[in-house]
């Protein structure tokens, strides 16, 4: 098994229900590293860019709306990058089926997720799926010194300032 990282972001419902300890301490059980965390308020073409896959998607807007926080009293979203050991597949069976009605009930979704009366799926956290959209995902999320260790290469580019950046 080789040494990943994956993107969690614990989702505007999951911070509103204040299951922010709860969910971390169950992905503390999958004994990887946190290499960053932050709380981050979701811009439109953020959310869009996260989830450029599901562009043509007839749920598109709302899970866009969903992730900025337009349903929920929080506007903002907690992200991390874990890294260890097949820390793709540990994540994603502790957070479970993105369906909460079909997640693991000890799963985090299965759990704490629901689908709301308007059809919503509130399923709490995502997590990447592959080692590409990790990739794509963190370096969406996070800038290069936000991370407390070098997961991908970087270069230096002058500004005001030198400012690292994805190479």
């Amino acid at each position: 098994m080789a040494r990943e990282q994956t993107l969690v972001i614990i989702k505007p419902d999951g911070l509103s229900k204040s299951l922010t300890g709860n969910v971390l301490s169950r992905l503390s059980e999958t004994r990887l590293e946190i290499a960053a965390a932050k709380i981050v308020r979701v811009t439109r073409e953020l959310a869009e860019e996260h989830y450029r896959a599901l562009r043509e998607k007839p749920f598109f807007d709302e899970l866009i709306r969903y992730i900025m926080g337009e349903f929920h009293d929080r506007k903002k979203v907690m992200t991390l990058v874990y890294v260890g050991e097949d820390a793709i597949r540990l994540v994603r069976t502790i957070a479970g089926a993105t369906n909460p009605e079909q997640a693991d009930p000890v799963s985090i979704r299965g759990a704490y997720g629901r689908i709301t009366t308007y059809g919503v799926y509130e399923n709490v956290i995502h997590a990447s799926e592959s080692v590409a959209e990790a990739e794509r995902e963190i370096k969406l999320w996070f800038a290069p010194d936000d991370i407390i260790f070098d997961l991908y290469p970087t270069k230096n580019v002058q500004a005001v300032g030198t400012q690292r950046i994805w190479a």
